[in-house]
């Protein structure tokens, strides 16, 4: 098999001498009238939030009224339960063996949190969740919505 695209010269070693020359020639290849590339600069990416469930908006575009409530259901999950899994000894026991919500199973040691329908979860995904809607993904019970609706009158 041959190459379709032939170069005009018979081999690509002659490329390579070929613009090392030509860099020697203007000494060390920088051109006097050419800036440096700018230092590499790491973009912070501002986080989304979901002020409803069906709207998401950056942080800097939330109203001061969005802003408080979403603080306000931080710390509401902040103070719900967390743990790591543990299947315990034997591993035949009737526990919960996967995160409903991104359908991975569960392995030793990862962060879960417990919710108060006693269902629990992977600690990110089901944080992410309540960002967005305060209720169970698998019973749909309000997590605390007594809670919720006492702190939201204060």
């Amino acid at each position: 098999m041959g190459n379709c695209l032939k170069s005009p010269t018979s081999d690509d070693i002659s490329l390579l001498h070929e613009s090392q020359s030509d860099r020697a020639s203007y000494g060390d290849g920088a051109e006097p009238d050419q800036e440096p590339p700018p230092p590499y600069q790491e973009q912070v990416p501002v986080p989304v939030y979901h002020p409803t469930p069906s709207q998401t908006r950056l942080a800097t575009q939330l109203t001061e009224e969005e802003q408080i409530r979403i603080a306000q259901r931080i710390g509401l999950i902040q103070h719900l339960p967390r743990g790591v899994y543990d299947p315990g000894r034997d591993g035949s026991e009737k526990k919960i063996r996967e995160c409903v919500i991104c359908m991975m199973d569960f392995v030793y040691g990862d962060p879960i949190r417990f919710l108060p329908c006693m269902h629990i979860y992977h600690l990110d995904c089901i944080d992410d969740w309540l960002m967005r809607s305060f209720t169970c993904p698998s019973c749909m019970e309000p997590v605390d919505a007594a809670l919720l609706s006492s702190y939201e009158t204060n």
